[in-house]
This record gives C-alpha cells, sequence and structure tokens, in this order.
C-alpha cells in the first residue's frame, strides 16, 4: 500500500554550497540521505534529528517544518488526521519516544519564588558557603544523644541506611538497551564525578559500570531483567519500578531488534527476543505484598542500602505515597505526565498521568498531615527543564529532583521522538555499533558534569535570592512559592499563595 501521509520534514540542500562529501550521507541514521550523483533526500524518513545539519562542513543543509496544509480544521487537527492515516496503512500501534510534547499547562511556568530584600536579606553565594548537599533515606521522628564521661557527645539512635548526594539532582532511570552502552558509561560517570546518583532504569548494570557502584540506582522491575544478588549489592539504593510517567498503568517493552549479545547478557535473556516487563508485579497486589518485596530487598542487601519505589504521577498519588512509606519505603520516586521514556503508545503518553507539580505537592502535604514525612525522601521527575524548575519542586516538598530528557539533550539528544526505531543519529538511543560509537563516553560525562555545575551554581544563587544557604531550608517551604494566572482550585492543591499576598 502507498503511502497518503505528507513527509513532517524537509531536508533543502544548497548544491551550490554542497561539497559531495557525503558526510551527511553517512551520519543520517536513519535512511534519508543518499548519493546519487549528488546527495538526494527522501523526505518521508527525515526524523529532524539535525545530525546531517550539524555535521556538513559547508553548512549547506537545513531542515524545514513541509508547510504542505490540510484544510483548516479547529477539531480535526493535522496530526489527529496523519496519525488515523498512519494507522489506517498499518493497522498497529502508534509508538512514540520522549515525554509528552502536547501543550498541556505547566504550573512550574506559573509559579514564582519570592525572594528577601529587607527584612531577611539576600546571602551572596560567592562570598558564604552555600550547602547543596542532601541525604537521602528515612529519616527517625527524633535523635537522641548520650554524654561519655570525658564530656564527648554521641549519638545513639540506630539511622537507617543514607546515601549522600552532593546537589538534589539524580539521572533518572534510562535502561541499557533503550539507551546506548555509552549513553549508561556517560551517565555512571558523571554521577560519581559529580557525587549524584544515576539510575540504571530496568535493564540491568554492565559489568563496565561496576566501578561506579557507589553512586548506582538499581532497578527491580516487574520483568526482573538482570536482577541477582550480585546486580542488588553493586548499587548504593535499589528501587522498585511500579510505573512511569510516560506511561502509567502499562509496562515495558524493547523490541528484540536492539537485545544484542552484551544486551543479552545484562538483562539475562536471548539475544534477539522482546524484553517485556508486564503493567503488574504478579507478586505485588497489595501494600503488603509491596512491603515484603521490600524487606526482602533490605535483606538481600543486609540493611545497607536504601529501597526506593518508583511510581507514575495519577489521581490518587497521594495514597498510594502514603501506604509505600508506611509499607518501609525509604525513598519514593514520583514520575509525572512529562515524564520521557525509549518508547510508549502515543495515546498513553499524550493522556494518561497528571502534572508532576501536583503529585509533589499532593504527596508532600498528605504525609504530612499523616505525620510520615520524615520516613521518606521524595524523587521527583517529568519534565525538569532548568535549575528554576528544580528549585520550584524543592519548594513544593521534593528533597531531589531527576533528570532524564534534560540529560539526553547534554549528550547531542535533539528531542526527534525516534527513540523506538533504535536509529539514533546521535549515538544514543541505539545498539547499532556504528551509531553508538558515535558518543564518546568521556565528553559525554564532561557535558553532564558541566551542566549539573552549571545548575548547582544557578540554585546557590536561588537560594542565596531568597535569604537562605542551605537546600533543606526550602525544601517543603511553598510559602516561598506564588502563583501567577492560577485559579483558585491550583493554589489549594499546590498550597501556595497569588502573587501579591
Amino acid at each position: 500500500m502507498s503511502s497518503l501521509i505528507p513527509a513532517e520534514f524537509l531536508v533543502r540542500i544548497d548544491y551550490e554550497r554542497c561539497r559531495r562529501c557525503k558526510r551527511c550521507v553517512l551520519n543520517c541514521g536513519f535512511g534519508t540521505l543518499s548519493f546519487e550523483d549528488r546527495v538526494v533526500a527522501d523526505h518521508k524518513k527525515c526524523a529532524a534529528c539535525h545530525r546531517c545539519a550539524a555535521f556538513c562542513p559547508e553548512g549547506a543543509i537545513t531542515i524545514e517544518k513541509n508547510r504542505l496544509q490540510f484544510k483548516d480544521n479547529s477539531f480535526w487537527l493535522p496530526e489527529y488526521r496523519k496519525n488515523i492515516m498512519r494507522q489506517a496503512e498499518s493497522g498497529g500501534m502508534l509508538l512514540t519516544g520522549m515525554g509528552n510534547d502536547k501543550p498541556y499547562f505547566s504550573y512550574f511556568d506559573h509559579m514564582l519564588l519570592d525572594a528577601c530584600q529587607v527584612t531577611n536579606p539576600s546571602i551572596d553565594p560567592l562570598r558564604e558557603p552555600m550547602e547543596l548537599r542532601t541525604y537521602l533515606g528515612s529519616k527517625p521522628e527524633a535523635l537522641d544523644f548520650e554524654q561519655s564521661p570525658d564530656g564527648a557527645i554521641k549519638l545513639t539512635t540506630q539511622m537507617a541506611p543514607q546515601v549522600r548526594i552532593e546537589t538534589p539532582i539524580v539521572f533518572g532511570g534510562m535502561s541499557y538497551g533503550a539507551i546506548s552502552l555509552n549513553a549508561h558509561r556517560s551517565l555512571a560517570r558523571a554521577a560519581y564525578e559529580s557525587g549524584i546518583l544515576m539510575n540504571t532504569g530496568e535493564g540491568g548494570l554492565h559489568k563496565d559500570l561496576y566501578p561506579y557502584s557507589s553512586n548506582i540506582i538499581v532497578q527491580c522491575a516487574s520483568g526482573r531483567f538482570g536482577v541477582d544478588s550480585a546486580y542488588l549489592n553493586q548499587a548504593a539504593v535499589v528501587e522498585i519500578k511500579i510505573g512511569q510517567g510516560a506511561k502509567p498503568g502499562i509496562g515495558g517493552h524493547l523490541p528484540g531488534e536492539k537485545v544484542n549479545q552484551e544486551v543479552s547478557e545484562t538483562r539475562m535473556i536471548p539475544v534477539g527476543t522482546d524484553a517485556l516487563s508486564p503493567a503488574p508485579h504478579h507478586d505485588i497486589y497489595s501494600i503488603e505484598d509491596l512491603s515484603q518485596l521490600i524487606y526482602a530487598l533490605k535483606e538481600a542487601t543486609g540493611y545497607t542500602k536504601p529501597v526506593s519505589v518508583k511510581i507514575a504521577a495519577v489521581h490518587n498519588v497521594a495514597a498510594i505515597s502514603s501506604g509505600i512509606a508506611r509499607a518501609g519505603a525509604d525513598i519514593i520516586y514520583l514520575d509525572g505526565l512529562r515524564g520521557g521514556t525509549g518508547a510508549s503508545p502515543t495515546i498513553i503518553r499524550d493522556h494518561i498521568g497528571i502534572p508532576i507539580e501536583m503529585a509533589i505537592a499532593a504527596v508532600d502535604d498528605r504525609l504530612r498531615r499523616e505525620g510520615i514525612r520524615n520516613r521518606v525522601s521524595v524523587i521527583a521527575a517529568g519534565g525538569i527543564r532548568h535549575s528554576g524548575d528544580v528549585a520550584k519542586a524543592i519548594a513544593l516538598g521534593a528533597d531531589a529532583v531527576a533528570l532524564g530528557t534534560a540529560a539526553l539533550i547534554a549528550l547531542g539528544c535533539r528531542v526527534c521522538q525516534k527513540c523506538y526505531t533504535g536509529n539514533c543519529s546521535w549515538g544514543i538511543a541505539t545498539q547499532r555499533p556504528e551509531l553508538v560509537r558515535r558518543l564518546d563516553p568521556d565528553e559525554g560525562a564532561e557535558r553532564l558534569n558541566n551542566l549539573i555545575r552549571g545548575w548547582s551554581l544557578e540554585l546557590k544563587e536561588i537560594l542565596g535570592a531568597l535569604g537562605v544557604n542551605a537546600v533543606e531550608s526550602l525544601r517543603g517551604s511553598r510559602e516561598r512559592l506564588r502563583g501567577v494566572g492560577l485559579s483558585e482550585v491550583d493554589l489549594e492543591i499546590l498550597g501556595i499563595k497569588p502573587a501579591g499576598r
């Protein structure tokens, strides 16, 4: 069947400037460009990854949105008509990668941090120490001390395992298989050098990452890929993945064509087989079942590592989080509507879940009202774009945030949303050897370190403007936030005041 769908992008080549070096042909992972006496483009294959344009030595290539117009219709948008045509041609489910790109309301963009000027003057972060260090793990309700005969003070309270991070940022779960080993190497090395954490996702831990185990979060997902005692003990934190923001209520799927020999060995599955992780854990049907798994993982790691539970932000997320805290988890990882992924049904990603801002506020409020907020640390993810979002998430009640898409953009990702194809021209979301080697782990780690350093410096500036010198003074301090253009219901749920009050 011939396709009736017009190309989404057009590749424009300035043949006067083109030197016919074929670098663009070699760099395109999607097979868009070929050489037939000159460079020619199959426009329908273009994903706008910009690899060809970035590496053209003459700057002779531009990628344009196809201006071919559908007849105007405010209800039957061109996107919907194209999707119907795709499914009429394929009979399949539409897939996408990365996070939700729909123009839903962004609460982060309608919240402002309130600075200090007179009664509590700002602090100069260049001349006064600003503390970003954060400890993740369950905290006691009170501390007990005893004094020895020589006058020394000793803490007698038995503390739960804590993990120290130097800035309240971690790299979110992206599995080996969904992204390349070089991407994993970059993330792990940067986490180690920056003093933060990198989450393996549900794809197991490649042996090359073992030296970074003190800065690794390993996942135990429903498919149990790569999970054994050695894996659990090569980590700083163990995480039970219940759900994720890009696809709440459904499981994961890594196509068999991305399962090469190394992915096979790491995930402990046969080469070339689809890696399917079902939506439910078949040993978890209640909070009591979850508690059993939490303590089984604690037992397997000698009660030396915090156990995290990752859930998607949905309408009853506060009640779920309360149950997770009472079940014995040390960390709750909330993943919101804008969370990214390597592959998700488009219809699920675009229409299921709630914004992370609402989830943070609801969870923090519920745990405080029940008097159990100290039992868990909260990590928030799903649409963290800059240090301002980090500060606002912490003010809403998060202990730290997780970066996924932002970290991949730092590595070179152009958010073309074709991760599921395995053709990533930047060597990130692919297992094709000729593409994977394009990502240099040393350069990738340097770029990620620079990102974390830049955001950390900005966070210190923000804290200084607020008149505090430690990030813990901002945590859950919603008094420091003001809403602009938010309804009374929005303000009530977020627990913040409108600007001017």
